[in-house]
């Protein structure tokens, strides 16, 4: 019988494969269309502190929901690999052009140097989450390096979980372990998914 591992493995090339096929102008109508999904949701929209991601390669454009938020004047959180250990440290951003510049796998991150470092996440209200494949039970599949199962597992509290994706992402069977985290609601260019409902 196949493991858990491998079966993700063999998911994660999958889905990155035909995700990279897309046209870029068809990624980025469909982001705009997701972006504005989760705009409108209550859970953002009462949010205050929304901690989000930037966005690599064919991606769901996660950039477009960090920019709402700043118009809307949100708190934005947004994280940095700390490589020494392995962990994402979080800052505050305010504006995507002067504080971010091409971190790990060239991802944009926080400047140090021009971004407050945050240490407690208590106040994060919304948690936009990445990742390569989710299942309507809100079984997520990120890149492997765990770094957002560890990040969550320093939560005292409750804030949404949600994450943004291309209906072409949504996969039946995603195996899953111990730590890792579901998401509550799963946003596609054609629907918002309440994970809890399909658990």
């Amino acid at each position: 019988m196949m493991n858990a591992q491998i079966m993700k493995q063999n998911i994660r090339q999958y889905i990155v494969a035909v995700r990279q096929q897309m046209a870029g102008e068809e990624r980025g109508r469909l982001s705009q269309a997701i972006a504005a999904r989760i705009a409108s949701m209550d859970a953002y929209r009462n949010a205050n502190t929304v901690l989000a991601y930037m966005n690599f390669g064919a991606e769901f454009a996660a950039d477009i929901l960090v920019q709402q938020a700043l118009r809307d004047g949100k708190r934005v959180l947004l994280p940095r690999v700390n490589r020494s250990t392995n962990e994402l440290d979080i800052y505050q951003v305010t504006d995507l052009l002067r504080d971010l510049a091409p971190g790990m796998w060239n991802i944009s991150e926080p400047l140090v140097e021009c971004c407050a470092r945050v240490n407690t996440l208590e106040e994060v209200d919304f948690i936009l989450m990445p990742g390569v494949a989710f299942g309507r039970d809100g079984a997520r599949l990120g890149y492997g390096g765990g770094f957002y199962d560890k990040l969550l597992a320093r939560l005292k509290h409750h804030p949404a979980l949600v994450a943004g994706a291309y209906a072409m992402q949504i996969v039946e069977g995603i195996p899953q372990e111990d730590n890792d985290r579901k998401v509550e609601w799963l946003v596609t260019e054609n629907e918002t998914i309440n994970c809890a409902n399909n658990g």
